[in-house]
């Protein structure tokens, strides 16, 4: 394989395999925080809270993925 072929494969990879692991996180914590909102009312500020929380960091794993296969593919 060409080198340029090994780089785009490689960022392709980065992306792709650094995107589930957040893509999956963010599913379970929405799941999980819409149903302990169900189970008790009183306390959805709260949970919001912390939902949005880990979903931020669950992002920024997504953005470190992003990161990496930039500089993999511009370098």
């Amino acid at each position: 394989m060409e080198p340029a072929t090994m780089k785009t494969l490689a960022a392709a990879l980065a992306i792709g395999l650094g995107a589930l692991g957040p893509g999956l996180g963010i599913g379970f914590i929405g799941a999980k925080a819409t149903e302990a909102a169900g189970r008790n009312p009183e306390a959805t500020g709260k949970i919001q809270t912390l939902f949005i929380l880990a979903l931020a960091f669950a992002e920024a794993i997504a953005i470190y993925a992003l990161v990496v296969a930039l500089i993999i593919k511009f370098l």
